[in-house]
């Protein structure tokens, strides 16, 4: 397999999705804090790194209609949607970690040709360093993006903690990239494992059909 480590279009591919996709989320977050609390909210390590620390209380600025989803401004000290709070240091390792794996995998496991894997990739790449520079820069995560803000759960159903709403957690762009990133992989791994069952397929040697003649038939005994 010709690797994409070598291949000067695959790592184009890689470079220009993650510089695009890093510079959306990075901008993205600037302008939410910047703008949705009707004055900006300047953000320093000392002020966002305290576990406690809530940017100023703001009305949600309704992006879609239908309640589809609000911006509205969180300072995350935890993972992707808020999971696993103030664990800094285990989440700036572990991002560390997996941008590792991620350039190991796209420069010797996929080959040059495997766009759809880089794509994934570079979005990976791009979502886990957009969320790592704000744990460097601020100790936090800065998230503004909130679906279905105001729809309940059925039933009276709760989630642990007593919230009640459909979608309860707020995140960014970079959340986004990296699980769209992690299906776009999963969709190319699934696609290789096919492409690598109908060549082994046709690589088989086809049998003889049932019944057929041999090429040296017996000699008649008479």
């Amino acid at each position: 397999m010709d690797r994409a480590w070598r291949s000067p279009a695959a790592w184009l591919t890689l470079l220009l999705v993650f510089a695009t996709a890093l510079s959306l989320d990075l901008a993205t977050k600037s302008w939410s804090f910047r703008t949705v609390a009707g004055r900006p909210i300047e953000l320093t390590y000392e002020q966002a790194s305290v576990p406690s620390y809530a940017p100023p209380r703001h009305e949600p600025v309704r992006a879609l209609p239908f309640d589809l989803l609000d911006f509205s401004l969180v300072v995350n000290h935890g993972a992707v949607f808020g999971l696993g709070q103030n664990r800094r240091g285990v989440f700036v390792a572990f991002t560390i970690g997996a941008i590792a794996v991620a350039l190991w995998v796209f420069g010797w496991w996929t080959s040059r040709s495997s766009r759809l894997a880089h794509v994934g990739i570079g979005l990976v790449l791009a979502g886990g360093i957009g969320n790592l520079y704000d744990r460097l820069a601020y100790g936090a995560v800065r998230d503004f993006l909130h679906m279905l803000p105001r729809w309940q759960l059925p039933f009276g159903l709760k989630w642990p903690g007593g919230n009640t709403e459909v979608f309860p957690w707020v995140f960014n762009l970079a959340d986004v990239e990296l699980l769209a990133g992690m299906g776009l992989l999963l969709i190319a791994v699934r696609a290789s494992e096919k492409h690598a069952k109908r060549r082994a397929t046709r690589a088989e040697p086809s049998a003889p059909p049932h019944g057929a003649a041999s090429a040296n038939p017996p000699s008649d005994p008479n």
